[in-house]
């Protein structure tokens, strides 16, 4: 295999760490940034929405958005992003990944601006304008997933390739941080400025005008890290195994990765043309071949990411249930409006402290010695361990006295969710599949994960009301109950262990030997290694 590996991938390979890695993080790891942004600052801005237009000073309790139309809000993004991730990810193998790279970020600034300027003064103006840029925000960061986690698994040495692509996905925790301390300081300081009483005081005053600029603010803030790394994306070359591998062009990618590694690397022409003379490597996705090698993989990428997603998304069903035992959310008609977001905004940074961020990390440090399946498989048994936890004995936990408890198992689920399944997910479908079909496959494993999440989101938000009909929240049917809802929860992710066995360990080998790429015609060693991966050893 040696022999046969074109020297500009070999000394990718083994390039020892060094600026331009890190570079690549922060350029791929501020789209995340932005991603998660954009995506997690909708809860305080939902409550807001519905204060300011949905609410009715008649009634005991300020407005809340109508189920359907929280449903529209909240999973729009979700849908545009699931596109996203499809067409971009199919995009960036038939293009480049460089060339599709600079559109997403252009879409995520266009989008992040006009979602706060959503116009109209009237609710069903301004919900119909949002939902129309949040939908186009999501196909942006959509197409930020198979591309991120190309370029930096493209980019990156064997040795440590799972920590930068764990690095740059990390840079989402920062995002749901940003998120909630971006809400934190423009709440308060409108707070501070325009003082108004509780709802409870006055129906009307509780309600300050100046409230609908916070949501905007909130919103367009989400273009400042996109915008700051455009400039970079485009002074990235394109990877030398797209270049080398795909457009086979052995010049170019000698010339790019001289420049990044400062050495000189010669133009292997021959090497290439003959790669790609090799038929044996030019199987199409809907192809037999395909299915031979990849199929249980792709299987095993798709499903773990849906089945974790469902989990990971369906947290906001307990996030009220904890925030409000714990006393960070009282009932809505003792806040004003802006204050209201300002509370939301802070249990969210300190769940963002407390269990994501560090989990997040955790997988970076971790993720290259443990390796990616034992990560995974540890995850999942934890996810299941805590939900059962949590579920089975869940009347105990809605007591007063066991809030605390209640506040460590849920940060515990999430803490093994960000190290475990959630950053793997991302890691592995960037590593396993073909140069030519790697940001497709990325694509079509992260849809999947939206998938995943939309049925979490609001499957499960129905799934979870009181099977009581007088004690469900407002507008909703009766459900099977926040236990039994939990309950399947830890199904799900016991099933999301049984499919990681679908997932092959790549940890410390090269993206060619792990695909089969840049072998000779026929080669043994290709069968020897795909074995050898496929066995996890």
């Amino acid at each position: 295999m040696a022999g046969d590996q074109l020297r500009v991938l070999n000394a990718l390979d083994l390039a020892k760490t060094q600026l331009y890695h890190f570079t690549a993080i922060v350029i791929a790891g501020m789209g995340f940034f932005t991603d998660a942004y954009d995506l997690f600052c909708i809860p305080p801005v939902t409550k807001l929405l519905g204060r300011i237009y949905y609410t009715d000073t008649t009634k005991a309790k300020p407005g809340t958005l109508p189920p359907n139309i929280a449903a529209a809000v909240n999973g729009v993004a979700l849908c545009g992003t699931l596109a996203g991730q499809l067409f971009f990810g199919w995009l960036g193998d038939k293009l480049g990944r460089k060339k599709v790279y600079g559109i997403t970020l252009l879409l995520m600034v266009i989008c992040s601006i006009a979602s706060g300027l959503s116009f109209g003064k009237e609710a069903n103006g301004v919900i119909t304008t949002l939902c129309f840029f949040r939908f186009w925000l999501g196909f942006g960061i959509g197409g930020d997933y198979p591309l991120s986690a190309t370029i930096m698994s493209e980019y990156a040495n064997k040795k440590t390739r799972g920590a930068f692509i764990a690095a740059v996905f990390a840079m989402q925790g920062f995002g749901i941080l940003g998120g909630g301390i971006v809400a934190l300081v423009v709440a308060a300081a409108f707070d501070h400025q325009f003082k108004a009483p509780t709802y409870k005081e006055n129906r009307v005053e509780s309600l300050a005008p100046q409230a609908d600029y916070v949501w905007r603010i909130i919103l367009m803030f989400g273009a400042v890290p996109a915008v700051l790394t455009y400039y970079w994306r485009m002074k990235m070359p394109e990877t030398a195994r797209y270049t080398a591998l795909v457009a086979r062009n052995a010049k170019q990618a000698a010339s790019d990765m001289s420049k990044v590694l400062s050495v000189e690397l010669e133009a292997e022409e021959e090497k290439v043309e003959k790669l790609a003379r090799d038929t044996s490597n030019s199987f199409g996705l809907f192809t037999k071949e395909f299915a031979r090698r990849h199929g249980l993989h792709l299987l095993g990428t798709t499903s773990t990411w849906f089945l974790l997603d469902i989990a990971y998304y369906s947290s906001n069903l307990f996030q009220k249930d904890i925030f409000s035992a714990i006393g960070w959310l009282p009932s809505a008609e003792t806040m004003n409006a802006i204050d209201e977001v300002y509370r939301v905004a802070r249990a969210q940074v300190l769940i963002a402290l407390c269990g994501t961020v560090p989990g997040y990390w955790f997988t970076v440090l971790f993720i290259d010695y443990i390796g990616r399946f034992a990560i995974q498989l540890m995850g999942f048994f934890f996810m299941t361990v805590f939900m059962f936890a949590l579920a089975i004995p869940y009347h105990h936990w809605t007591k007063k006295e066991h809030r605390i408890g209640f506040l460590v198992m849920y940060s515990l689920t999430f803490f093994f969710a960000n190290f475990g399944p959630n950053a793997t997910t991302f890691v592995v479908p960037a590593e396993i599949f073909p140069a030519r079909l790697r940001s497709t496959c990325h694509g079509i494993s992260a849809a999947a994960g939206k998938a995943g999440a939309i049925v979490g989101a609001f499957g499960f938000l129905y799934a979870a009301q009181n099977t009581n009909p007088t004690k469900t929240d407002a507008g909703y049917p009766p459900g099977i109950g926040m236990k039994n809802s939990l309950i399947m929860l830890g199904v799900i992710n016991f099933f999301g262990m049984l499919f990681t066995l679908l997932v092959p360990e790549s940890k410390g080998i090269s993206l060619e030997e792990l695909t089969g790429e840049n072998e000779n015609e026929g080669g043994e060693t290709t069968d020897h290694q795909n074995t050898t991966v496929l066995n996890g050893t």
